[in-house]
């Protein structure tokens, strides 16, 4: 049998912590082979990213410990080469690119000397480098990319963040790349893309690409294989088609179920219901730059109106502006009969405490120095006429069970809990309150698809028993279609399209809204196969 191009062999890994041994990861083994994109599926704590650390070199040792295991490349065990050796394997023979980019680029230098600095860090003559760096800007598709070498990465945005730190990535053009959840947080037309630049450098190239992913979608659109991972352990392998259409293990068989898509679509609500929430051509400006133009939607009491869109659109500028977070540059937002946009500021604080709003990322959105106690009963320190102090702790304990958590862990801290559980936690601060509207801003975008499952579940069941309206803004067009009662379609700051999910969905009058749903990946390797061929076909008509 031919060498495996990266083979991972009877890998463990621990990490030693105050309250004990965590075993990462446990006698995992699998391999990648050249031209072949291998999927690791798994939630959250499943170690599909510690395997791929190992491989990089990128576990802290400690509190880490690779216990036993070997990692071969080209024949040899990469764990026992020397640290020079493994510095110029990194980078140069296997190459990352990682969930946030963000958080990877160095906002204090250009984009333009990080791309360089990766290639003469490897013996790229510099006079070498910028030329090279150029060419790369140019094949992942940044725009006028020549003037945008010296700009820095906080002038792009998410999608072109991510296509930098893929041309840094194939800078030196590697054998393997590995790509850890490199679209979790893009919207569906910009993961499209990002996913076709992965498959076409691939093939030009013939690299191996390693992806790790909770999206059963992006499984079903570019892996050959598929490893699904479990507390640490591998729990099912195979093809693609092959896992997603005979699951055999029932934790394989719960992430399938979970995908949202499949369900019922809400009936509309009756349009007879005077709005409790109503905005007329609400507009914001930022000097020239117009973010939201006109806008205009209504949300019924005990409604869900999702708000759909790619980055840019103006979805969370919407949000923004109806809660005062910006100030808005005309239009209107009557909530029960009251502006928002003009009230004084005295009745709007009075107003706040119907309107919430749980944002994407929970982890940033939550004081990491306040327990989860503190948190809660904020509100009832704001707003001191709510409950007396006496009964604040039963309040919040209340509150945790509702939201499905352990009233135990009141006084634990956001960092000691998973996402969807901080997610959960930022649910009951908003029910503090006892809000009539939620503003949900990409607030389950991040989350593994099981747990999303979850707290969606939760957001139906405190509307069913509170009455709760939603605006629910999001770039995921099955949860969507799974949850909303009416869309709004948002292009270019301005609404293009809204009415009820039955008919977004199955007629959809304008060209970009159809394009929005055919960049929806479906988790079926079978349905995206025909849609990849169904496109090649019109490409090749309109040739």
């Amino acid at each position: 049998m031919a060498e495996h191009l990266l083979e991972v062999r009877g890998l463990t890994v621990d990490f030693h912590t105050a309250r004990g041994v965590v075993h990462a990861v446990r006698d995992v083994s699998w391999h990648l082979d050249r031209g072949e994109c291998l999927a690791i599926l798994g939630e959250s704590g499943s170690g599909k990213s510690v395997s791929a650390s190992a491989v990089m070199n990128l576990i802290d040792c400690p509190p880490g410990e690779i216990v036993s295991g070997e990692i071969l490349f080209g024949g040899q065990d990469v764990l026992k080469m020397s640290d020079e050796a493994r510095r110029q394997l990194n980078g140069k023979r296997i190459a990352m690119i990682f969930q946030d980019p963000l958080s990877h680029l160095n906002p204090v230098y250009t984009v333009g000397f990080q791309i360089e600095e990766m290639l003469t860090a490897h013996d790229t003559p510099k006079e070498q480098a910028r030329a090279r760096c150029m060419e790369l800007l140019e094949r992942v598709g940044i725009p006028d990319f020549r003037n945008k070498i010296d700009s820095y990465p906080h002038q792009f945005s998410g999608g072109q963040r991510q296509r930098i730190m893929i041309a840094m990535a194939l800078a030196l053009k590697p054998d393997i790349l590995i790509a850890d959840e490199p679209t979790t947080a893009l919207d569906v037309t910009v993961q499209a893309q990002i996913l076709a630049l992965l498959e076409e450098l691939q093939a030009e190239t013939g690299m191996g690409l390693l992806l790790i992913t909770h999206d059963l979608g992006v499984v079903a659109e570019v892996a050959d294989r598929v490893v699904v991972m479990n507390s640490g352990q591998i729990v099912e392998a195979g093809s693609a088609a092959d896992v997603y259409r005979s699951p055999k293990h029932p934790y394989t068989k719960k992430l399938i179920g979970a995908v949202p898509g499949s369900g019922e679509m809400a009936a509309p609500l009756d349009t007879g219901i005077k709005p409790m929430l109503e905005i007329n051509r609400l507009t914001k400006h930022f000097g020239a730059f117009v973010a939201l133009e006109s806008a205009s939607l209504t949300v019924l009491p005990g409604e869900t109106v999702a708000i759909v869109g790619e980055s840019g659109s103006g979805k969370s500028t919407l949000a923004k502006t109806l809660l005062r977070l910006e100030d808005a540059t005309s239009g209107e937002a009557l909530y029960q009969g009251r502006d928002l946009v003009t009230i004084d500021a005295r009745e709007l604080f009075a107003l706040r405490r119907e309107i919430q709003m749980v944002f994407q990322d929970p982890t940033q959105s939550l004081n990491p120095r306040m327990s989860v106690y503190d948190i809660v009963s904020e509100a009832f320190a704001i707003h001191p006429e709510i409950l007396p102090k006496a009964r604040w702790k039963d309040r919040v304990r209340g509150l945790l069970e509702q939201v499905g958590l352990e009233a135990g862990h009141m006084h634990r801290y956001p960092h000691q809990f998973s996402g969807g559980q901080r997610q959960r936690i930022a649910i009951a601060r908003a029910l503090a309150l006892e809000p009539k509207l939620i503003v949900c801003d990409e607030a389950v975008s991040a989350l593994d698809v099981s747990v999303q499952s979850q707290v969606i579940d939760l957001l139906t069941k405190l509307q069913q028993e509170m009455g709760l309206s939603y605006l629910f803004i999001a770039h995921d067009l099955p949860l969507v279609r799974d949850f909303a009662h009416r869309v709004v379609v948002m292009q270019g700051g301005r609404i293009v399209e809204q009415g009820p999910v039955a008919e977004i969905f199955d007629n959809p009058r304008k060209d970009y809204t159809r394009n929005l749903m055919a960049a929806s990946l479906d988790p079926d390797p079978e349905v995206q196969a025909e849609r990849r061929r169904a496109k090649r076909r019109m490409q090749e008509e309109l040739a």
